[in-house]
């Protein structure tokens, strides 16, 4: 596969802690790639260096071979998109007014954002709901329309935080079934979430994270063969490399 962005030995500190120890990996043109890891792990930190929402401490990116540095060129930050853990809605808005704001903010011009918002309705399922505020949406709902106000420019590579927290099944499915539409449209996205089941089912490769370091990269089936449990699920694999005790900070 051809990657798509590069990332080498990305540093984050915050003062004398370091939430990412000088961590390296690529992201493939059309593959879905999870990261994982336990609360505290450096995925937040690592997500918002590669949106341009944080400078990084030291290391560097590449983007179709080329120097990437998000967080001090636009430019460089439109090429990604971002779909936050935390709502990016205006709940006093329609949903068809939310992405057209979203579609401008993104630097589309006004036809383009009218042809934006209404593919990102139809990506929601939520083209018959246009006209309707978002403060009387249900969390699934809300949680398609977050997606789809990610995705308005089209951007090259799609990164989601936690993307499916609190839906319904319903939703959860039309959420997977959008991505892989992307997916299958050539689009490259990094996916980060709790829940193993999701990540062994949407991603071509994950990466385990855990203390600021990737423990292993790979498609689950590798995982398990290199930790030892051939066959095993992901969930049992994460716990075999990060370890059971509790995480609650």
């Amino acid at each position: 596969m051809e990657t798509l962005l590069r990332v080498t030995d990305l540093l984050v500190r915050y003062g004398e802690r370091v939430a990412v120890g000088g961590i390296s990996f690529t992201i493939e043109r059309g593959e879905i790639l999870g990261l994982l890891g336990p609360n505290g792990a450096g995925k937040t930190s690592t997500i918002s260096c590669i949106s341009g929402l944080r400078e990084p401490d030291g290391g560097r990116f590449a983007f179709d071979g080329s120097p990437f540095a998000p967080s001090a060129d636009a430019s460089a930050r439109a090429r990604i998109g971002l779909v936050p853990q935390s709502l990016a809605l205006y709940d006093d808005l329609t949903a068809d007014e939310n992405l057209r704001f979203f579609a401008r903010i993104a630097g589309l011009g006004s036809a383009d954002a009218r042809a934006a918002a209404d593919r990102g309705l139809a990506l929601a399922g939520l083209a018959d709901r246009k006209g309707d505020r978002v403060g009387t949406f249900s969390g699934g709902m809300k949680r398609r329309l977050n997606l789809a106000a990610g995705d308005l420019h089209r951007p090259a590579l799609l990164v989601l935080d936690e993307p499916t927290v609190g839906v319904d099944p319903q939703s959860r499915q039309h959420i997977f079934d959008a991505l892989e539409r992307l997916k299958a449209e050539g689009r490259s996205l990094l996916y980060t979430t709790h829940y193993m089941e999701e990540a062994q089912r949407l991603c071509d490769r994950i990466a385990i994270m855990d203390e600021g370091r990737i423990l292993d990269v790979g498609p689950a089936a590798a995982l398990a063969e290199r930790a030892g449990l051939p066959g095993a699920n992901l969930e049992t694999v994460f716990l075999r490399l990060t370890g059971k005790q509790l995480r609650d900070a």
